[in-house]
């Protein structure tokens, strides 16, 4: 027998057995064939692997969409692999505020409260964006790649057995029915004789599937022990940012806080910044942190009745042509003016003149 007749009986005997694969499988669901069931302890590991196969599949998108939520990023950073070829390095969202922050600040000033502020900000940004990038390169590598693994390697290969289980069961339940259409003695001999071979390969291949089954509980441990790194990743990351925001807000409590009231300015007086040395009564803390004049030198201040002489505790910045910027230290002249809001005073310095606020301000006459 030379190799093509080999080849063309094989092809012959390949394709009688997907037709009768075919027919059997047609027949089960038209209800005219019986359908030889799984035992119950393999079903449920069937059943069970298939679960950790979807459930897996959506937590690693999820947590992809989570680390990178640009999707075209995404898709770039797939195809790079699938090229196994490493990903051009590029600036993230904190890195790229932060750049701006700086740059602003620079063409402000460093000098300037604001300038010097937009500075310290975007500096903190990008350490952000660099515990960012390692959050990501982190769980990418101890909780990402082990649950692709899983799926595109174990999974894959639990599935190919079980298709072979399921090829192996039509055919032990096509030989059955076989047998009990055989008529003559010699049919029946043989129909005997292909039973007992099919049974003996759906068990044999029922017995593979199930041990590889049975090491979907070393999945579960393995893909929990992933778990624990990621959740340490993302602890380790929220510290830094923590710790970053923390150092950033000492900062610039050290700045006049004028800037934080961006509405009704002229009504509204800006907080005092921190760590302020009040001579008189105690200060007072406010829940932000930041310290004010005493109680008792803001009811001087708003019963003042002609010129006073006060004493400026912090620089303040004047936020329109209205108001008058002060210089800690510097002594100025206050009034009251009839139908101003009582947390400002009028400040005169010279030929200068505007709105103070009061809480800049400490009375010494």
């Amino acid at each position: 027998m030379n190799i093509m007749d080999f080849n063309v009986k094989k092809l012959a005997a390949d394709a009688g057995t997907f037709l009768s694969r075919a027919v059997q499988f047609t027949e089960e669901k038209l209800g005219q064939a019986e359908k030889t069931e799984l035992d119950a302890h393999l079903e449920n590991l069937l059943s069970k692997a298939e679960c950790t196969k979807i459930w897996t599949e959506k937590i690693m998108k999820q947590t992809e969409v989570l680390l990178q939520p640009n999707p075209n990023a995404r898709i770039e950073e797939f195809v790079y692999e699938k090229l196994d070829r490493k990903a051009p390095s590029r600036i993230n969202n904190p890195e790229l505020l932060g750049q701006y922050m700086i740059d602003a600040g620079t063409e402000f000033g460093p000098g300037t409260a604001y300038g010097n502020a937009l500075i310290k900000c975007g500096e903190t940004q990008k350490r952000i964006g660099t515990a960012d990038r390692e959050l990501i390169q982190t769980s990418a590598l101890n909780f990402l790649t082990p649950l692709r693994n899983f799926i595109e390697g174990d999974y894959k290969t639990i599935a190919k057995e079980r298709k072979l289980l399921q090829n192996k069961r039509l055919d032990l339940d096509a030989a059955k029915t076989r047998l009990k259409k055989a008529k003559t003695a010699d049919t029946r001999a043989s129909s005997e004789q292909e039973l007992r071979i099919t049974q003996s390969e759906f068990d044999r291949q029922a017995e593979i599937t199930r041990l590889l089954l049975e090491g979907m509980s070393s999945t579960h441990a393995h893909h929990l022990r992933c778990l624990n790194d990621f959740v340490e990743a993302q602890m380790t990351y929220y510290a830094q940012c923590y710790q970053y925001m923390l150092d950033l807000q000492k900062q610039l409590g050290s700045f006049p806080s004028n800037y934080l009231c961006n509405n009704n300015q002229s009504s509204i007086p800006p907080l005092p910044p921190a760590s302020s040395n009040v001579i008189g009564p105690p200060a007072m803390a406010s829940t932000s942190g930041l310290v004010v004049t005493s109680p008792s030198n803001l009811s001087d201040l708003k019963e003042c009745t002609g010129n006073r002489k006060a004493r400026v505790l912090y620089d303040y910045d004047a936020a329109n042509s209205s108001e008058l910027s002060l210089l800690a230290d510097e002594v100025i002249t206050v009034f009251s003016v009839v139908g101003m809001d009582s947390d400002w005073l009028m400040g005169e310095r010279g030929n200068q003149k505007g709105k103070v606020p009061i809480t800049y301000l400490e009375l010494l006459n």
